[in-house]
């Protein structure tokens, strides 16, 4: 199999806050490094829903990015978030990345308006003239409010900078036919389902646990593309704890107290979110330290 346009394991960043509350670009470029140098990322992917991006500012979106692209240069590709559920507004970020240097772009779909299909297609072809970085599509019909259907995803993979899906939408089937029918890069959008998307034709994973398990997640994704699907069930059933415990919360909070346990600084959360409890942190990195992370 080529090697896809993001690389195999890519990780939807947390964004650091200082004690002030603003965006801590030093810890996100202390970060970024760890995640590519000692996690084995290919990429990272900016200003998402990890990176708690409907909190942040435009500026602060651009602020980050610049940082973490300047911190790893082209040791790894930076994709950023550009999606909101305005297309106006999702073109304008887009092409803000582009000005920084992002390498793709990740469009979720738009959320709240609940956009019929032809309205989906739309938006995202739009997006797509409007911009010169190859995209990824975030399917996750269930923040969403609607999925991108198979027949709109195959409709949209004409477009050459339409390249790859983000895919959280949980339907391996119609994920399977979406695969079969295009030239589509299909990620794991929820980490626990890595493994069974790369039996149908899928090519790694855009996770957030992967802050702690990317380094050992790669090795899972690589031991089944070299044929060795025992070795390749064997890290996933080690991982599986840490891949579906990252999401007993919103998986940013969790993130957040497991990279503290471990010595990084990412500060806390912007409201409405709220800080993991102590139960919730002290669980989660109980099962860091069973999986041996």
């Amino acid at each position: 199999m080529a090697e896809p346009i993001f690389g195999r394991v890519l990780t939807a960043m947390v964004t650091p806050f200082g004690a002030d509350g603003g965006v801590d670009c030093d810890e996100a470029r202390r970060l970024a490094a760890h995640l590519v140098d000692e996690q084995a990322n290919d990429a990272l992917v900016v200003n998402g829903t990890t990176g708690e991006s409907p909190t942040t500012t435009d500026e602060e979106k651009k602020r980050l990015l610049r940082a973490v692209k300047a911190e790893v240069g082209d040791r790894a590709k930076v994709v950023a978030g550009v999606g909101t559920f305005d297309t106006r507004h999702t073109i304008e970020l887009a092409r803000d990345a582009e000005d920084v240097g992002a390498d793709g772009l990740l469009v979720v779909t738009p959320y709240y308006s609940r956009p019929p299909q032809d309205a989906l297609a739309d938006h995202f072809w739009t997006v797509a003239e409007q911009t010169a970085a190859p995209i990824m599509i975030y399917d996750i019909p269930h923040r969403a409010g609607v999925p991108v259907e198979t027949e709109t995803l195959v409709a949209l993979a004409a477009h050459q900078r339409i390249v790859a899906v983000k895919d959280a939408k949980g339907q391996p089937v119609a994920s399977s036919q979406v695969i079969a029918r295009t030239g589509l890069a299909y990620y794991a959008g929820d980490d626990g389902i890595t493994l069974p998307l790369l039996a149908v034709g899928g090519v790694g994973v855009v996770g957030t646990s992967t802050h702690f398990t990317g380094k050992r997640a790669k090795a899972m994704i690589e031991a089944f593309l070299g044929g060795d699907v025992a070795d390749a069930i064997a890290q996933n059933q080690a991982l599986l704890p840490v891949f579906t415990g990252v999401f007993a919360t919103q998986g940013c909070l969790l993130v957040k107290a497991g990279l503290a346990a471990r010595g990084f600084h990412p500060g806390g959360v912007r409201k409405p979110l709220l800080p993991a409890t102590p139960a919730q942190a002290e669980a989660f990195v109980a099962l860091l330290d069973a999986a041996g992370l």
